[in-house]
């Protein structure tokens, strides 16, 4: 019998199954997208049977709903330990960007275009609105004079995407501001839309940076 809290033969065995159809399913992502992604082609590629691949993850679903998870908890962790470590908001900023450039696909896989017929569950919401509540965090740390809006107004009644952070409404407004600016500036340049404009994505992030932090 095994020790407390060691994995049996067959479970082990079970988790390097499932951690080669997810590195066989990012394969796929690259070259074809999510949306293309089949659990027949990777059993296939493994020497298996496609009715012996589902013992290992019940579906299309499931397998999409691990890859998302696992992209989700690596920024969230990502953009955590650096604030933990001491970085300020353009700290995290940079963070975000390090990881999205680290990865692309996985990038997209969470901020792209929604794979169709696919829904995350609620435990994938739970982890992208740790990367969230740590933004506000960070925002909150660093006071800002910058007027009442009436879009931060209208996050008074409207904050259900920040949880039960207690920020205050223009807090709120800055931190989506941030949120919606640096991941299109992000997208654009990993999309290859900036390719041939004859000026440097990184230098465009830092102008944007500095404005952000202007206000």
């Amino acid at each position: 019998m095994a020790e407390p809290g060691t994995k049996t033969p067959r479970e082990r065995y079970r988790g390097q199954v499932r951690a080669e159809v997810k590195e066989r399913a990012w394969e796929q992502i690259a070259t074809a997208g999510a949306s293309a992604l089949s659990l027949n082609a990777i059993a296939k590629q493994m020497g298996m049977s496609g009715p012996a691949l589902y013992r290992y993850f019940a579906g299309r679903d499931e397998l999409i709903t691990e890859l998302i998870r696992d992209a989700y908890r690596s920024l969230a962790d990502t953009i955590r330990a650096a604030h933990d470590s001491g970085a300020d908001v353009a700290g995290l900023a940079h963070a975000l960007r390090a990881w999205a450039l680290a990865d692309p696909h996985r990038y997209f896989l969470i901020y792209g275009t929604p794979v169709p017929g696919y829904h995350a569950p609620d435990d994938i919401t739970a982890i992208s609105s740790e990367i969230m509540a740590t933004l506000l965090d960070a925002y909150t740390a660093q006071p800002s004079d910058r007027p009442t809006t009436p879009f931060a107004t209208h996050l008074e009644d409207h904050r259900q995407w920040a949880g039960d952070h207690p920020a205050s409404p223009a807090t709120l407004h800055r931190a989506l501001t941030f949120w919606t600016r640096l991941h299109g500036a992000l997208s654009l340049e990993l999309a290859g839309h900036f390719k041939g404009m004859g000026f440097d994505p990184a230098l465009l992030f830092a102008a944007e940076l500095d404005d952000l932090s202007a206000h």
